[in-house]
């Protein structure tokens, strides 16, 4: 069974409203993928997610993907119940995901039952392209060499993240060029994919600027 939670903000994984594990989160040991944050110029959301899952007293192991082997991430995936795959520069995750063969652990790691969160660039990275990381400002990341923007293909759809008005308004264009649905989340909203079933999510109570992702 494919278990998938895909949001704008690291808060929501944290905070937001969401039935998908069968115990509470603070039981669950997580696996805390923090590789899409290395290249970004600000790096303070890392440390206010850090500082918000002690404050929930999360079982935590922080993990970076990059010179990572494929059975070393099965290692580390292998006791784990949830991935929390924190947001960044989605071509940064995307080169460092293919480098490290992280598609195979993370496919066996789903088929066990586990939990696969992400926020922003690690909701991107779940689709079959991260070709609207390209929409809002294409200069705004680093590609890092990446022309190919095809990504794990875990769902059927592109998502984009921190949506607003003006965002949507700008982005139209793209979105009508696009060959794939796309949904749109604002900050205050989330994707729980069960298998083919997908729902939206909303929770009002989630402070866009807390928490980062």
């Amino acid at each position: 069974m494919k278990k998938l939670l895909l949001s704008s903000k690291g808060s929501y994984i944290t905070d937001g409203k969401y039935e998908i594990f069968d115990k509470p989160r603070n039981e669950l040991k997580w696996a805390f993928i923090i590789t899409a944050s290395k290249s970004v110029p600000d790096v303070t959301y890392l440390d206010r997610h850090r500082k918000r899952m002690k404050e929930l007293g999360w079982d935590v192991e922080e993990v970076d993907l990059d010179s990572k082997t494929p059975d070393e991430l099965r290692k580390i995936l292998k006791n784990k119940d949830a991935i929390n795959m924190l947001g960044g520069n989605a071509f940064y995750l995307l080169k460092s995901i293919r480098e490290s063969g992280f598609a195979e652990s993370l496919n066996e790691f789903l088929d066990r039952g586990s939990v696969y969160c992400g926020s922003s660039a690690g909701a991107y990275i779940v689709c079959p392209t991260i070709e609207m990381a390209t929409w809002k400002k294409p200069e705004k990341f680093d590609h890092h060499g990446v022309t190919d923007f095809t990504a794990l293909n875990l769902v059927s759809f592109l998502i984009v993240a921190h949506c607003t008005p003006e965002i949507i308004k700008n982005i139209k264009p793209a979105m009508d060029k696009a060959e794939l649905p796309v949904k749109l989340l604002t900050d205050q909203q989330a994707l729980l994919v069960i298998d083919d079933r997908v729902e939206l999510l909303e929770d009002p109570d989630i402070i866009p600027k807390e928490y980062g992702g």
